[in-house]
């Protein structure tokens, strides 16, 4: 049985005296086209939600579950900050620094500044907030997890509506992932707008339509 996420590194910072404890993740970090998606996620001290042990790193649920659990979190009030940074941005920092970019108007989102960070693998510059770096964080802090969630979620939900207008690339169902259907479609219809030109095989096969 996969392990599920705890509260450990929440409840040991709640001892040490902090009380906004901010978990991050983001989704979208490997994908052809689309944004990255970053999210902050604040828990209460004692997350007693009947929702909490369906939780897991986003990648291990199913697209239902990833739905209704953050369903869930938005009917139990949970804070949650949301940053969203776009292809073109991408080609021009870079992916990592896109993504940190994300993380920081993730945390800009929240209702207030949160006293600590727990971050999915990375440490985060400009802020000052104190803050720590996991690896595999999103499989073990619940923090960090349930804003894995978010993140993919509202991801899904970009790519979906990008579909809509572009539904010859079939976001629908890679969510702009380098699937052998969407290099396919690439080498069939070029690339759009919201392709990373920088990210091979998008770079190779470029010609915007």
């Amino acid at each position: 049985m996969t392990e599920r996420p705890n509260h450990d590194e929440e409840s040991a910072l709640y001892r040490e005296g902090y009380r906004r404890i901010a978990g991050f993740d983001e989704a979208g970090r490997g994908a052809l086209a689309g944004p990255v998606v970053a999210a902050a996620v604040i828990l209460p001290e004692k997350p007693e939600f009947d929702w909490i042990p369906m939780v897991r790193d986003s990648k291990l649920l199913s697209g239902k579950k990833r739905e209704r659990i953050f369903s869930l979190m938005q009917e139990s009030g949970i804070e949650t900050g949301i940053g969203i940074v776009p292809p073109q941005v991408i080609d021009s920092i870079n992916i990592l620094n896109a993504t940190k970019k994300a993380m920081l108007s993730a945390l800009q989102a929240l209702a207030r500044p949160p006293d600590y960070l727990l971050i999915d693998a990375l440490i985060l510059p400009g802020t000052r907030i104190r803050q720590k770096g996991i690896i595999k964080g999103d499989r073990t802090v619940l923090s960090i997890a349930c804003a894995s969630i978010a993140a993919k979620v509202t991801r899904d939900h970009i790519m979906l509506e990008l579909d809509v207008t572009y539904p010859q690339y079939g976001f629908c169902n890679h969510k702009g992932y380098g699937t052998a259907h969407h290099i396919d479609c690439l080498r069939r219809h070029g690339a759009c707008r919201h392709h990373r030109l920088t990210f091979a095989p998008v770079r190779e096969l470029s010609r915007l339509i």
